[in-house]
């Protein structure tokens, strides 16, 4: 029970919070009581969070976990897998803008071949991101020109230049982050949002399609995978048994086939197909 009302006081919080920040940012005069009764809500509640994580740190403890593995336990189950996973795409994004800066990639270990998917949307994403840009410099001249509030100007300058931080990090993690295919395994991604990794053992045929009307990023039908890129896929893998995906938000799927966007489906296929290297005595 203690969870559940935690829970729902933390996501209640979060989005009040932030009116409050930005009505006091922005010039609203708001009147004191409302104020200290916002405040103290907020200290409210960090009490609620903090009582419910060192109950369920307890009960971690009480069944052997150590100190380290115990607060990781309260957190998991303090915090729900939908919001953890958000946090995780934020932290990969960032963490793929430097990887492009400095022009590596990630999870691309010696002798395996990696396979970019980048090329269908990369080009629209900076037209997008360029318009964003324009957007953000026409709207600080319109709100200038109405002698808009110094502080919402800001509020509005860093709502956008957030909004185009993500997209950059969406671009960056789609760069850095490609197809991988090993003796062992082939790992399908798509960018900081999808990780799938299939041992190749399973894949019992794999060919080349072209389907052009594909719906949404990870869509999953029955047991068909399709990790499409601008509504396209080319290659897909038939398995053996199936597999455990995990959907961009964390729900778990058993999947069968697979279907996936490559910028070089021949390429893909060739080292799909290549015969692995029998291991040495």
């Amino acid at each position: 029970m203690t969870l559940r009302v935690a829970r729902a006081a933390l996501f209640a919080m979060v989005p009040a919070e932030l009116l409050l920040a930005v009505l006091l940012v922005s010039g609203v005069p708001l009147p004191h009581p409302v104020i200290v009764a916002a405040e103290v809500a907020v200290a409210a509640v960090l009490v609620l969070e903090a009582v419910a994580a060192y109950r369920l740190f307890r009960e971690a403890r009480r069944a052997g976990a150590g100190r380290r593995a115990s607060w990781r336990t309260a957190y998991e189950r303090l915090v729900p897998v939908q919001v953890r996973r958000i946090m995780g795409f934020d932290w990969k994004g960032l963490t793929s803008l430097a990887l492009w800066a400095a022009r590596r990639r990630d999870g691309v270990p010696p002798g395996a071949t990696a396979h970019s998917y980048s090329g269908a949307q990369t080009s629209t994403m900076l037209m997008f991101l360029f318009a964003m840009v324009v957007e953000l410099v026409g709207l600080e001249i319109i709100l200038r020109a109405i002698d808009a509030p110094a502080g919402l100007r800001a509020v509005v300058f860093v709502i956008d230049a957030y909004s185009i931080l993500i997209v950059l990090a969406i671009v960056a993690a789609c760069i850095t982050r490609p197809h991988v295919v090993t003796e062992d395994e082939i790992r399908l991604r798509y960018g900081a949002f999808f990780d799938l990794r299939v041992p190749r053992h399973l894949i019992a045929d794999v060919r080349r399609v072209r389907n052009y009307d594909e719906k949404g990023m990870v869509r999953v039908t029955d047991d068909h995978l399709a990790i499409a890129v601008a509504s396209q896929t080319n290659v897909v893998i038939e398995l053996t048994e199936p597999v455990t995906a995990t959907r961009p938000l964390g729900r778990r799927v058993k999947v069968s086939t697979i279907r996936f966007y490559t910028d070089d489906p021949s390429a893909a296929l060739t080292a799909l197909r290549r015969t692995r290297s029998p291991v040495p005595e």
